[in-house]
């Protein structure tokens, strides 16, 4: 496989892509940069988007309207079998009839490429996706796990610019999805190849990507890195469908000297850093992450409540803990030399000023 794989080729740009079915916009007026060599992720929940702009980017979709480029070219009016562009599908597509080895010289002998240079470029494929040891097998004899490193191997056998991949990993159980996470990144890094993936596991976003698209009924809610998007994101939506958040609408006020407070109509009353849109007044949303709250003594903390719910996660525990009339969610590591407040104990909450940050009340 060509050095070129990624890095100084593969750039994807969309400007206000459009899909319409009937009246509805299902792709409204996206637009995108993906750079050359990165791991971009486009993830929303059903219904935002996310497929249909990657199968108009492969070419399965027609465009409605905008331009797709790759590397500056538009090729939103190029047939799909031209457009030089890996594919992955959640579902696999490999050939039943074909051996491993076949599959994956599939795109190569359909580009007409000579023999000896089909066993070259399909033995590295096969030793990228470890499968030098299973070149003669169907996919009847293959688990799940394999069948995807067939695909995987064949999107990429023959060096495109780009890879689109299609929630890949979701037919797969918890422990092999993360395993396979692991090798999709580690083969993306290593050839410096573009991907554009498409998923609606946060974690797996999170996880994977160099930045992610969050899509939300078909427009962009927030494009960025992971910890951008997870820990400042743009507006209420992120803020709940990457994760737990605690969201309390309130009311910015002057704090005498020290800058300004956020008081909410129950009653929760807290300091908070200035930010840009936000002045004594703004109508407001105050944004906490549950494992940004430290529980701890009454006495020392600016905020107490009481424990009013305690669920057992396995790596956490979540408490929920009413602060007059708000109820916060917290959530502290299981481990064994941290206390368990009881139900029904008063528990101080405090979190660093930058933990939290203050959103647009609408949206």
């Amino acid at each position: 496989m060509s050095a070129r794989t990624g890095r100084d080729r593969g750039a994807v740009e969309l400007r206000s892509v459009t899909k319409r079915y009937g009246d509805e916009n299902v792709v409204d007026a996206v637009s995108l940069t993906v750079r050359a060599g990165e791991f971009f992720s486009l993830l929303g929940p059903s219904g935002s988007g996310k497929t249909t702009t990657l199968m108009m980017i492969a070419g399965f979709t027609a465009v409605d309207g905008g331009a797709i480029l790759i590397d500056g070219v538009d090729i939103a009016r190029t047939p799909p079998q031209r457009r030089g562009l890996g594919m992955v599908f959640q579902n696999y597509a490999v050939f039943p009839h074909m051996n491993v080895f076949d599959n994956i010289a599939f795109p190569l002998r359909a580009r007409r490429i000579a023999g000896a240079e089909v066993e070259t470029q399909v033995a590295r494929a096969l030793e990228l996706v470890q499968l030098q040891r299973h070149a003669t097998k169907f996919a009847r004899e293959l688990s799940g796990g394999q069948q995807q490193r067939v695909a995987i191997a064949r999107a990429i056998v023959y060096s495109p610019p780009v890879v689109l991949m299609d929630e890949p990993l979701g037919a797969l159980d918890k422990n092999l999805r993360y395993d396979m996470q692991s090798e999709i990144k580690d083969i993306q890094r290593r050839l410096g190849m573009t991907v554009v993936y498409v998923t609606h596991d946060q974690e797996e976003a999170l996880n994977m990507s160099d930045r992610i698209a969050i899509l939300d009924r078909g427009r962009v809610a927030q494009v960025g890195a992971p910890g951008e998007v997870y820990e400042q994101p743009a507006n209420r939506f992120v803020a709940q469908f990457l994760g737990e958040a605690n969201l309390v609408a309130g009311t910015v006020q002057r704090n005498g000297d020290a800058g300004l407070r956020f008081a909410a109509a129950g009653g929760l009353s807290v300091a908070v850093r200035d930010q840009p849109g936000f002045g004594p007044g703004s109508a407001a949303v105050l944004f906490v992450r549950p494992e940004k709250v430290v529980l701890g003594d009454v006495a020392d903390a600016p905020l107490s409540g009481e424990v009013r719910r305690s669920d057992f996660l396995g790596s956490v525990i979540r408490y929920r803990v009413a602060c007059d009339d708000t109820v916060l969610t917290v959530d502290v590591a299981n481990a064994a030399h941290l206390r368990r407040p009881r139900l029904g104990e008063r528990v101080g909450l405090r979190w660093l000023p930058d933990d939290a940050t203050l959103l647009p009340a609408a949206g």
